[in-house]
């Protein structure tokens, strides 16, 4: 189900916060709630908010690779771990 398809009134969640709350845990679903009949929030479990919060970090970390790549800024496995025993003392 699309978000956009799963849509309340603010009454809705003020009258039923306790059915929203456990609906949102076992659907994995996000609720549009609705104020003067326009969008106003999104709402969703903490879970699916952490794993979302994960889901964003590792792709910018993907597109900071990927520019990193394209901008030749990378060096071999070898060279890594070269710069890494000498930050150590360990070269």
């Amino acid at each position: 189900m699309k978000p956009s398809e799963n849509i309340k009134p603010i009454s809705y969640l003020k009258a039923n916060a306790t059915e929203v709350i456990e609906k949102l845990k076992t659907d994995h679903q996000p609720l549009v709630i609705t104020k003067n009949g326009e969008a106003a929030m999104v709402v969703q479990s903490v879970a699916d908010y952490e794993q979302t919060q994960e889901t964003l970090a590792l792709l910018k970390m993907l597109a900071q690779n990927q520019q990193g790549l394209a901008e030749g800024k990378t060096v071999s496995s070898k060279e890594a771990f070269a710069r890494l025993r000498q930050r150590r003392g360990l070269a």
